[in-house]
């Protein structure tokens, strides 16, 4: 494969995973190739991450495809120690006994070089697994199962503190390298599994599955625990430029009251004829907010995004009142008080808050509840914003309910985690839903945020 080739290949694989690359991008970083030596890889590396990643989420993504594009060696090169730039090791870890290969690697974990190619020497050895006549596949299992670096950690401590008190900053200071090296291990066994994969399978059809897309662009329904801790951070900033939209939308509704004064002093220029009228600016002004947020466990974990959500708002607009449902309401702002922490609230909110009668999802319900106990939460200057995926159970929708508290509401949105394919399908009552409060797909950040952007 000629290097032109390399190249289309990779930036075309940065978009299938899901990074914003341009054409002028994928040209720029054509461009750098030219001012480089090509022969340096961690160079090569350097030049299309300067000109090709955006984010530093975006960084380990575009890792795992470099190594796929450019691999630092190739299996068909083994054969010649001479023509591969960065051999496996060693002959004798074809054959050294496994108590001696932990040996080397204590030493590769303090710190010793010739970790990638010790990675590569286990892979060959413990990684192959027989999938049938003349198959194999590649795991990184195996390897790490044979070696367990994470149980030579008190081994090396002892080495390494020799004698010295333990618990202090030395300890600590050992702990941290260990385990960095333990996890450069870990990736460089994966990267050369992975590599090996490729070279059997395609390039491409393992860099599909490679690589996770970005946190923006995770859908909501399937992120992990982890996931929406990285989210936190992507919250806040969403919240203040959903609250800015909505405030824009309120002032540009109406202009200020007439500035007499003003309007008078200019007329005087003009023979006392008021030619241009003056208005006074509108106070800054915070909207209010309602959110109903479905909480059942079809959407579990889009509702913890939307309640991370709810609790960004809260510093954002004049009130914030928050409300769950299952197949009953229960207002649960009194869990996202100034000073709570989130995790605790959420912890609180599903003991405490009552939000289930049988356990099965009924908007329609909810929605009567909501108009019965809170009706009074909506005003002329409410934004409403409904959280959810409009499956009912086939239970009455309540159209009539949702469309009087649409009515009274300044503005109404409803976000939907599901994919517009899936609307309509089962018991889906999206588009009699979107026909009273516009509906929007909502599966991922990156559309929360174009959302928001089209509040104009």
């Amino acid at each position: 494969m000629s290097l032109l080739d390399r190249h289309v290949g990779f930036v075309h694989a940065l978009r299938e995973a899901g990074l914003p690359v341009s054409p002028a991008e994928g040209l720029d970083a054509a461009r750098a190739l030219a001012v480089i030596d090509l022969a340096e890889r961690e160079s090569l590396r350097a030049a299309y991450a300067a000109t090709l990643v955006k984010r530093p989420s975006h960084r380990p993504g575009f890792d795992i495809l470099f190594d796929l594009w450019f691999p630092a060696s190739t299996t068909g090169l083994r054969a010649s120690d001479a023509a591969d730039p960065d051999p496996p090791g060693p002959p004798d870890l074809e054959t050294a006994e496994v108590s001696e290969l932990r040996d080397r690697l204590a030493g590769l974990l303090l710190g010793a070089e010739g970790m990638n190619e010790f990675a590569r020497a286990m892979v060959e050895r413990f990684g192959r697994q027989p999938a049938g006549p003349g198959r194999q596949n590649w795991f990184s299992y195996p390897v790490m199962r044979a070696l367990s670096p994470e149980t030579l950690m008190a081994r090396l401590l002892a080495e390494v503190l020799a004698g010295r008190e333990r618990g202090g900053l030395a300890e600590r200071v050992a702990r941290q390298r260990i385990g960095e090296n333990t996890r450069r291990f870990e990736d460089a066994v994966s990267t050369d599994v992975r590599r090996r994969i490729a070279e059997d399978a395609g390039i491409e059809r393992i860099a599909r599955s490679a690589v996770r897309p970005p946190l923006e662009q995770l859908d909501f329904l399937r992120i992990t625990k982890a996931d929406l801790a990285r989210l936190r951070r992507e919250v806040h900033p969403l919240a203040r430029r959903l609250a800015a939209r909505l405030t824009v939308k309120h002032r540009l509704g109406h202009r200020g009251r007439l500035d007499f004064r003003r309007t008078v002093r200019a007329s005087l220029s003009s023979g006392g004829v008021p030619l241009t009228t003056f208005n006074r600016p509108r106070r800054p002004h915070k909207p209010e907010l309602v959110v109903l947020c479905d909480t059942s466990d079809s959407v579990a974990s889009f509702a913890h995004f939307t309640l991370l959500l709810t609790y960004a708002l809260r510093e954002q607009f004049t009130k914030v009142r928050a409300f769950g449902f299952v197949d009953t309401v229960d207002e649960i702002s009194r869990f996202f008080v100034p000073g709570a922490d989130v995790v605790e609230a959420m912890t609180r909110l599903t003991k405490e808050a009552d939000m289930v009668r049988f356990g099965r999802t009924d908007y329609g319900h909810a929605l009567e509840r909501f108009a019965e106990r809170y009706g009074d939460a909506i005003g002329p200057k409410t934004s409403l914003l409904i959280l959810g995926d409009a499956r009912s159970n086939y239970q009455p929708p309540a159209l009539e309910t949702l469309r009087r508290l649409a009515a009274g509401a300044r503005h109404a949105y409803w976000l939907n985690p599901e994919p517009v394919a899936q609307w309509d399908s089962g018991d889906s009552l999206a588009t009699a839903y979107g026909g009273i409060v516009p509906m929007y797909e909502c599966r991922n950040a990156a559309q929360l945020a174009a959302f928001i952007e089209g509040l104009v």
